[in-house]
């Protein structure tokens, strides 16, 4: 008997502790201490030391749609190398399919709005951005540090809102099961309060990545 699974939440579900969504509308699971503190740490430790402004690919015009700051991770460094084996012993997908890790932090006031991942069809930069590796499948994000005050992510098409806790995992599949995109998972960054918000995000493509 075949026991390889057909598809990424079928290897998910498989996962010991994972939760997914009971939401017809949305793939989201969730998976509480999926890094360790330690390596969370030292996660943290290399976003500080890269980041950077963070942009947006289809900009509208609002300067301050997303305020936070972003890292591009360093593949050859040990943590990041520890991270994406993790990645790939739970999703089962082909490396080669994934971007390369990026990191974010957010400062008080900082935040992300209400957004999807995928690249909208037809939009401005559409073809910029998928010609070679095609559109973005799934979503990995990571919290690493607990937030003082604030810092959720709030998927409000769904209704359901998500606190950031170090090492846990939100992951989520951008297209709905015909394969188009799906504007379900509009979601929002929302603003820190108080103290800093880390995070990992881990976008796969239909195509893989030309590294």
């Amino acid at each position: 008997m075949d026991d390889c699974p057909d598809s990424v939440g079928e290897a998910l579900a498989r996962h010991a502790g994972i939760q997914r969504l009971p939401h017809p509308k949305i793939e989201l699971f969730q998976l509480k201490q999926f890094v360790s503190a330690e390596l969370a740490a030292a996660l943290i430790a290399l976003i500080d030391k890269d980041r950077r402004p963070s942009t947006i690919a289809d900009a509208n015009g609002d300067d301050y749609f997303r305020t936070s700051e972003t890292c591009d991770l360093d593949a050859s460094e040990p943590a990041v190398q520890a991270l994406e084996a993790q990645f790939h012993a739970l999703n089962l997908i082909d490396p080669a399919l994934g971007e390369p890790c990026q990191g974010q932090r957010y400062d008080i006031g900082q935040e992300f709005k209400p957004h999807t991942d995928y690249f909208t069809p037809g939009g401005p930069d559409y073809e910029k951005f998928c010609s070679i590796s095609g559109q973005r499948t799934w979503t990995f994000m990571i919290y690493l540090n607990e937030v003082e005050a604030g810092g959720a992510t709030r998927f409000k098409v769904i209704g359901k809102t998500f606190q950031p806790e170090t090492g846990k995992l939100l992951c989520w599949n951008n297209a709905r099961p015909d394969g188009s995109v799906n504007p379900n998972t509009l979601h929002h960054g929302m603003k820190v309060r108080k103290g800093a918000k880390y995070v990992i995000t881990k976008w796969y493509r239909e195509r893989p990545w030309p590294w």
